[in-house]
């Protein structure tokens, strides 16, 4: 499919859809999705830049029954118009005093690199901003993880600093990025928001 196919596609799927971004569209997260998760958190790519740990089938589905029951997330599947699911992003740590919060993402290994990451920012972003009273929305990443800061920098996000070696991995000390959106400057975005699609 290629993107002018992804921009005019409606979003069609047997699962609820909640939300939806300009090629993309979100369904809550369900234990169903145990295996996904398991395969996307056990990529190589993704343990190496994002720094996930492996997990077993089994502990990945109690996570997922575990954080069913939290009130301080929102997790998602991101499905393609025809339904194909092609990753996972939340909106974690929400304070709702402070208007703050923090996105993670996850993306199938085949569907990166596609702008597709990008849209399902941007569709969170508005989710955040529109739907939520927050003011500000970050993101951590390695400051090697090119991929992810360029998803970042594309849907508005702003580098406000680095922490340095705050991780080890594989024997490493690594740096790791800040990024963050605030209100006013997702205001000033030029784009279509997800409830003009």
């Amino acid at each position: 499919m290629t993107e002018n196919e992804l921009d005019e596609a409606p979003v069609t799927t047997d699962r609820v859809l909640c939300w939806r971004g300009r090629t993309v569209g979100f369904a809550p997260l369900d234990a169903e999705d145990a295996e996904l998760m398991h395969a996307w958190r056990s990529d190589p790519v993704a343990a190496f830049e994002i720094g996930f740990w492996p997990r077993s089938l089994t502990s990945v589905r109690e996570r997922l029954e575990r954080d069913r029951d939290e009130h301080d997330r929102d997790d998602f599947l991101i499905l393609l118009p025809d339904g194909t699911p092609i990753g996972h992003i939340a909106l974690v740590d929400q304070d709702m005093v402070d208007g703050t919060a923090e996105i993670h993402l996850v993306m199938d290994p085949q569907y990166r690199g596609r702008s597709l990451g990008t849209d399902a920012v941007d569709a969170l972003a508005d989710l955040a901003f529109g739907e939520l009273p927050m003011q500000r929305v970050q993101a951590v990443t390695h400051t090697g993880n090119t991929a992810a800061l360029s998803v970042l920098a594309k849907a508005g996000f702003v580098q406000e600093g680095v922490r340095r070696s705050a991780c080890l991995h594989r024997g490493r000390r690594l740096d790791v990025a800040v990024l963050s959106l605030l209100r006013a400057e997702w205001e000033a975005l030029a784009r279509p928001r997800s409830w003009e699609l």
